[in-house]
């Protein structure tokens, strides 16, 4: 008898994993593009176990063999999907599936041997890539049941369409294009699904031609997008788009509800045009139709000097939310305010009526400090919430041309924890430094509240 051994960080349910193993260790995009120093990019192995010795230190790292891939968002090979009837027998979660943002190379870094010092043991070169899918500028990546999905903002020449990308699960195969019908569907960016119903969702940033070389304010009303796309996920095929308001513009993290009887989920919304303010919107399904509905509303403040040349002509700061994340309970949100320098929390327990439930403040354009009385450069950027949705990591890179922008005294590599269980305080006492590098994604060992996907309740 044949028999597979299930990994043991696989959970059916977002339930269990809740109860599951505390992470032990932090895997976190470092990158080098934007300061000046040309050095390869790396994966920083962060140790995160209080009780360990080297607690809050880096203890391991993997050196890139290219320069200038600007390391952003990367996943897991495989993941809790894997249990979905139609799941893949006998994979586990050994490799971190990393994509280059400008060089359009995929990294396979196993974990598995010594997970405090990774290794790469396949190079997908951005020439495979462009001759098999079309696409380039490699984005999210996300471990499916019978594949690895990675989007793509656009074409080799820099413009749209931009779509997804699947990968075999055994031999990381670049096996082609994933959509058979996309419409009018241009922009790309994030996506995520709902896999018991067969739904997937697709939002919009730019081009990247549009975006590599920072933020033009005359591309805002026409080159960004403001639409998020529902799609049949067997079919391949885009059945509905919503538009987030006319006036809104970047439309980015997607975040369904881990249950999968929930058809619903949410959107940050970047930038109003109106008045720099920010937006969440929730988009559910009603009536055999999706709808999109606007139910945080963040201000931009008053700047009293210090602006970026970027912002001098409003005289004002925006919140500039540009990432969000959702406990595995569905009753909590986590809000980046990459320019206000704030992290937010709010209890969604009524998806339509968010309550404000906790907000720290370090970094951002007021330069806020660390409570250890550290200056902090940048901002709050990439959430990370832990499985039980007692912690929060927070990284402040968000693009290496859009940083320098908005931040142009320089910005250094920091992550920082918040406690969540009660409110939402900053962990004065983990701080983690990367040098000269910046920090993007985090991934925590064992996933985290936006790495697996689930099929039963």
């Amino acid at each position: 008898m044949i028999s597979f051994k299930s990994d043991p960080t696989f959970y059916p349910s977002p339930k269990s994993a809740m109860r599951g193993k505390p992470e032990d260790l932090a895997y976190v995009a470092c990158l080098y593009e934007g300061t000046g120093i040309e050095r390869p990019d790396h994966i920083a192995v962060v140790d995160v176990n209080p009780s360990s010795p080297s607690y809050s230190k880096v203890v391991g790292r993997v050196e890139l063999p290219y320069i200038g891939d600007e390391l952003h968002h990367f996943g897991w090979n495989a993941c809790s999907s894997a249990l979905c009837p139609n799941g893949s027998p006998g994979v586990e979660r050994r490799y971190l599936v990393v994509p280059g943002l400008r060089s359009s190379r995929l990294y396979i870094i196993d974990v598995k041997r010594d997970p405090r010092n990774p290794e790469i043991v396949k190079t997908i070169q951005p020439q495979e890539i462009m001759e098999k899918t079309g696409y380039s500028r490699l984005h999210t990546v996300h471990c499916g049941p019978n594949g690895i999905y990675v989007s793509a903002f656009g074409n080799g020449e820099g413009e749209g369409p931009g779509g997804i990308l699947v990968l075999d699960h055994y031999t990381f195969e670049v096996l082609g294009r994933w959509e058979i019908d996309r419409g009018d569907q241009y922009f790309s960016y994030d996506f995520w699904w709902n896999l018991p119903n067969e739904i997937m969702v697709t939002s919009e940033w730019g081009v990247p031609n549009t975006i590599e070389g920072g933020l033009k304010l005359e591309h805002l009303k026409e080159r960004y997008g403001n639409r998020i796309h529902f799609w049949d996920l067997m079919k391949r095929k885009k059945v509905q788009s919503l538009t987030l308001g006319d006036e809104n513009r970047m439309a980015l993290e997607l975040r369904p509800f881990h249950d999968p009887t929930k058809t619903m989920g949410y959107v940050n919304v970047v930038l109003s045009l109106k008045d720099l303010s920010s937006s969440i919107w929730l988009w559910y399904k009603e009536g055999g139709k999706w709808n999109a509905e606007k139910v945080i509303d963040i201000p931009a403040e008053k700047g009293d000097g210090g602006l970026p040349d970027v912002l001098k002509g409003f005289g004002m700061i925006p919140p500039l939310v540009t990432d969000i994340d959702l406990s595995l309970d569905d009753k909590f949100l986590f809000v980046s305010c990459w320019g206000a320098g704030e992290v937010r929390k709010y209890d969604v327990s009524d998806p339509f009526h968010p309550v404000l439930a906790g907000k720290v403040k370090v970094g951002g354009i007021p330069r806020h400090p660390h409570p250890s009385g550290k200056e902090m450069s940048g901002a709050p950027q990439m959430l990370e919430v832990s499985r039980d949705g007692k912690r929060v990591y927070v990284t402040n890179s968000l693009y290496s041309s859009w940083d320098n922008e908005f931040y142009p005294d320089g910005m250094k590599g920091w992550m920082i924890k918040l406690n969540a269980e009660d409110g939402l305080t900053l962990d004065k006492d983990f701080l983690v430094e990367f040098g000269e590098a910046r920090s993007h994604q985090t991934r925590l060992s064992g996933g985290d509240a936006s790495s697996d996907s689930y099929c039963y309740p």
